[in-house]
């Protein structure tokens, strides 16, 4: 089999076989297809698409590219999400926690932050000690004793996507529907999930810009999921400004504490962390029903039990005994610490989210480059929701900075982000719109 005459056939809008697909995907592991050959096929699919089939043929080859996880030892359903990436989403640090309170297990694995978006990981590397890349036993250990940890990518799990992707990344092909599908799912297929829940965004905050694009992707991964056996429903949720209240690293890990521990609560954060776990626990048969199942995730909120259990996985993973206690002590500060206030009184109308995230990675809270180190204190917080009053009393955000100047240089990109008008009542977005089901 020749690699030209696969790149040919899809150029020309056929259809590849399974075997014609194992084939590219063994030659990407193997290097013996060349970066130019796996170019030309990535943009063959770009322009020309992929059928259902294809998608998911794609999509187990490079789940089986390299590891896949085994959890036969546990006896719990094996649950996880994935987000599409925005600001201020913090929602897997109370989720992991709330639904091994209620019976799964979870071994959650995430990532960096991407462009203006934040990561997983880049929050959990603000608590000291906490290991995010710790070897496979460890990783199980605390999954079955914890019932929960939230972890970066092992090294062998999909290793062709990840090749396929970085030469994606250089090459504009990084939009395509159908390589995002595969690209997102062997991950997940190769975690050894028995459920999934995807939550897709749409907004200025968000990759996919508006709801159309976001259901289509949404549909794509539900469909492909589901025919390659693993169960999965999507939500899609409202990206047209933060998800939380904070934007950063080490304050998000602190919302997310604050919620855990019922000090604070960012409605629109609540709404879509029990909507994700209502789904999973009805996915993973631990609920009748989605309903019954986002009733068990506020009772795990309300009770305390996820706090605990985001206290054991910390320990367990190396961080602090005492960190829930402590975690303002225990968290990195920033030294400049100001208000941003608006340039004149009113209502917040609208919230440009990319914006925002991006005004984080300039002080440093995200990568311009790959190679960039994060730092973790810098980012903002108090950020106001659209249909907030803000003036003299009641500023925009509150930005956490390394200096004065990377100070005021953020309140400047972050006052653009707002719109202030004299609108008394506003037109709010619901955080979850919609759900996708096989």
């Amino acid at each position: 089999m020749l690699p030209q005459e696969i790149i040919r056939k899809k150029r020309d809008g056929g259809e590849l076989t399974h075997k014609e697909i194992a084939f590219f995907v063994d030659g990407l592991s193997s290097g013996s297809v060349t970066e130019g050959q796996v170019s030309a096929l990535a943009m063959a699919i770009f322009f020309q698409g992929m059928s259902v089939d294809e998608r998911i043929h794609l999509t187990l080859e490079m789940r089986d590219s390299g590891d896949v996880m085994d959890w036969s030892g546990i006896d719990a359903p094996v649950l996880d999400k994935h987000s599409t990436g925005g600001v201020g989403d913090n929602v897997s640090l109370m989720l992991a926690p709330a639904l091994a309170a209620c019976g799964a297990a979870v071994p959650m694995i995430s990532g960096r932050g991407l462009g203006h978006t934040g990561g997983t990981l880049d929050k959990f590397d603000s608590i000291p000690g906490y290991q995010t890349q710790p070897d496979n036993a460890l990783f199980k250990k605390v999954v079955k004793e914890v019932g929960c940890a939230v972890i970066g990518q092992t090294g062998n799990l999909a290793p062709a996507d990840k090749r396929f992707y970085a030469i994606r990344d250089v090459t504009g092909t990084v939009e395509s529907l159908d390589l995002i599908t595969a690209s997102i799912l062997s991950k997940k297929l190769a975690a050894g999930l028995q459920g999934l829940v995807l939550d897709v965004k749409w907004g200025s905050g968000a990759f996919m810009a508006t709801l159309d694009e976001a259901r289509a992707l949404a549909e794509s991964l539900v469909m492909v999921a589901n025919g390659a056996g693993l169960k999965t429903t999507a939500l899609l949720t409202d990206m047209n400004e933060p998800l939380a209240s904070a934007a950063g690293n080490a304050v998000e890990v602190q919302n997310a504490v604050d919620f855990l521990k019922g000090s604070a609560i960012d409605n629109r954060l609540w709404d879509v962390t029990v909507a994700q776990g209502g789904e999973l626990l009805a996915t993973g048969g631990l609920a009748a029903n989605a309903e019954d199942g986002g009733d068990q995730m506020r009772a795990a909120f309300e009770s305390g039990r996820a706090a605990e259990k985001f206290a054991e996985m910390v320990t367990a993973l190396g961080g602090p005994a005492d960190f829930m206690e402590k975690s303002e002590i225990y968290l990195p500060k920033a030294p400049v610490v100001a208000p941003i206030y608006p340039e004149h009184d009113g209502i917040v109308t609208s919230v440009d989210a990319r914006a925002v995230g991006v005004a984080v990675v300039e002080l440093g809270g995200g990568r311009k480059a790959a190679a960039d180190v994060i730092d973790p204190a810098v980012g903002l917080t108090d950020l106001a929701g659209i249909g907030h009053r803000v003036d003299a009393d009641g500023p925009i955000a509150i930005v956490h900075a390394q200096s004065e100047e990377q100070a005021g240089a953020a309140a400047v990109a972050v006052r653009r982000a707002y719109r202030v008008g004299s609108a008394t009542e506003v037109s709010e977005h619901p955080s979850v719109v919609d759900r996708v089901a096989p």
